[in-house]
């Protein structure tokens, strides 16, 4: 698993010395580590000397109301976003999954998952992820005839065939419709239970992140606010007695009552 520190803009080489680089034993432990990170947009500070551990093979889910970060952290750790301060290391490779499926609509399927990908097997390997996400059907189909469904799928099957070590999901389910949504969770449990990448899950769903997760996040004034693990078995009946409490609790940091709709 490689792993790199991802470079801070702004910074002069003298600060270095404060960065922290993963070695080999570190790399097998933790998919990232992130310490100090700050991101201003203007005067506003999105994130906020924010620390945060993912261990590989590890599943965590982050919420948080809107503005509270939650995307710009995704960002930074996919890196997309250089404007930046403090130090983070994440193991390679990095792989994103959006809302929005951005597949390139003048390609096929089999197109939009080989996109950028750099291997000599590349079709075996994009086939192999497509069949993961059971769309070998739909190989030569274009963008416009999928389903939300298998829009996304394909999205997912694009990430895969990276092999990632940490794969980061920026509210994917979101437009959904309830059964697509739930056929998509247990598709990706699936495949996470197959693969073990470590996945940072992005969603204003809290029974979706409790559905899903080993350890939920709550971000709030850019710092991680609450963090619970969660040792339920899956799946997981979300009547469950830990599943309760952890809900209200959920939704207390988030500075709703308890009988408050669920997605924020």
């Amino acid at each position: 698993m490689a792993t790199r520190f991802r470079p801070v803009s702004g910074r002069a080489p003298a600060a270095a010395a404060g960065r922290i680089i993963a070695t080999d034993g570190q790399a097998s432990q933790f998919a990232a580590s992130v310490q100090g990170l700050t991101r201003r947009f203007g005067d506003r500070v999105v994130l906020d000397q924010l620390d945060l551990e993912i261990r590989a093979g590890e599943f965590v889910a982050m919420i948080g109301r809107s503005g509270s970060g939650k995307s710009t952290l995704l960002r930074a750790l996919a890196g997309l976003d250089q404007e930046l301060s403090g130090s983070m290391t994440v193991a390679e490779p990095v792989a994103v999954a959006f809302q929005e499926p951005r597949l390139v609509p003048w390609k096929r399927v089999l197109g939009n998952v080989t996109l950028g990908l750099r291997d000599p097997n590349q079709v075996q390997v994009a086939t192999g992820a497509l069949e993961e996400v059971e769309l070998t059907d739909r190989l030569s189909a274009w963008p416009v005839t999928l389903s939300g469904g298998e829009a996304q799928r394909v999205s997912l099957a694009r990430a895969l065939v990276r092999s990632p070590s940490l794969l980061l999901l920026d509210e994917p389910f979101s437009a959904l419709d309830a059964l697509t949504r739930m056929s998509m969770h247990r598709l990706v449990l699936r495949l996470w239970a197959r693969r073990r990448p470590a996945v940072l899950l992005v969603t204003h769903d809290v029974d979706e992140a409790l559905a899903l997760a080993d350890r939920v996040l709550v971000l709030g004034s850019g710092q991680i606010a609450y963090s619970a693990a969660i040792a339920v078995e899956r799946p997981r009946d979300r009547n469950h007695p830990e599943l309760i409490d952890l809900r209200h609790r959920l939704l207390n940091e988030l500075g709703m009552p308890a009988e408050a709709d669920e997605t924020i």
